[in-house]
């Protein structure tokens, strides 16, 4: 009796779900532009996603012109972005920014474009073109609605995704630092420092330059040492200068003592050459 039952209600649960897609798909083929757009919209308010996306697809082209076609391209954007394709959703809240120029969506459409690119901006670790992107897009979207009550929320994105790159920076310069391509590292941390000079790792990063710059000296060709040494010595000021109190100012004052007696040895070695 109880497999009995149990077999009703899947064949109940099978029918019922076979004639849910039975009305899709009725829809779907009929050929009729008003019946599909209203179950578009149906869909999209049932959180229908797909089915939604795949029934706009059908009259977009269609229904041009017509006072349904703003909505109805505004919520098939964000059906990409619901279903995660936050390419394609980028690119039509762009189109839709861009179609619908005196649209109440608008607005929203534009920052959604950029935030589209901020879900694909991904670890630091990895290619940083979609973070580009998306603190371009704010920006112009900050520049564009300056009065805009999503601007605080575009600059605190913005800030987020600047520290990303910023992070990427410094361990792309460490990575350099670690591998001993000490003449890379000390050019990848002066442009961390040129492009990021509020970052917290500054103290680190000026560390690392004038630590570099020394073992750089110390590993050059002997027509190289001189102008190399000089260097180390300016860089290790610099950053005694800013740090004398700072937790690596001991050993930078050691690495500038180095620097300078081998600066002198090298002067007696070609004096006597």
């Amino acid at each position: 009796m109880r497999k009995t039952l149990s077999w009703l209600a899947f064949s109940g649960l099978f029918l019922l779900l076979g004639a849910c897609k039975s009305n899709f798909e009725q829809v779907r083929t009929s050929g009729n532009p008003d019946l599909i757009l209203k179950k578009a919209f149906d869909y999209y308010e049932k959180e229908e996603y797909l089915r939604a996306q795949t029934l706009f697809e059908l009259v977009l082209t269609s229904i041009k012109g017509r006072a349904e076609a703003e909505k109805a391209n505004f919520y098939y954007s964000y059906t990409h972005y619901h279903l995660k394709q936050y390419l394609l959703a980028a690119y039509y809240f762009k189109n839709f920014s861009n179609t619908f120029t005196n649209s109440e969506f608008r607005e929203e459409a534009a920052f959604m474009s950029a935030y589209s690119n901020y879900q694909m901006s991904p670890s630091y670790r990895l290619d940083q073109t979609n973070t580009q992107k998306a603190i371009e897009e704010f920006q112009l979207f900050v520049n564009f609605f300056p009065k805009s009550s999503r601007v605080a929320q575009c600059n605190n994105l913005i800030d987020e995704l600047r520290r990303k790159l910023e992070k990427k920076a410094f361990a792309e310069g460490e990575l350099y630092y670690n591998l001993r391509q000490y003449q890379s590292a000390v050019i990848s941390f002066d442009n961390l420092l040129r492009d990021y000079p509020e970052s917290p790792d500054v103290e680190r990063v000026r560390f690392l330059i004038a630590k570099g710059s020394f073992l750089l000296s110390e590993n050059s060709i002997l027509e190289k040492k001189q102008e190399r040494y000089n260097e180390t010595i300016v860089r290790c000021n610099d950053f005694l200068e800013k740090y004398s109190d700072g937790k690596y100012a001991k050993e930078i004052a050691e690495i500038r003592k180095k620097a300078e007696q081998a600066l002198k040895d090298l002067k007696k070695r070609i004096k006597s050459t």
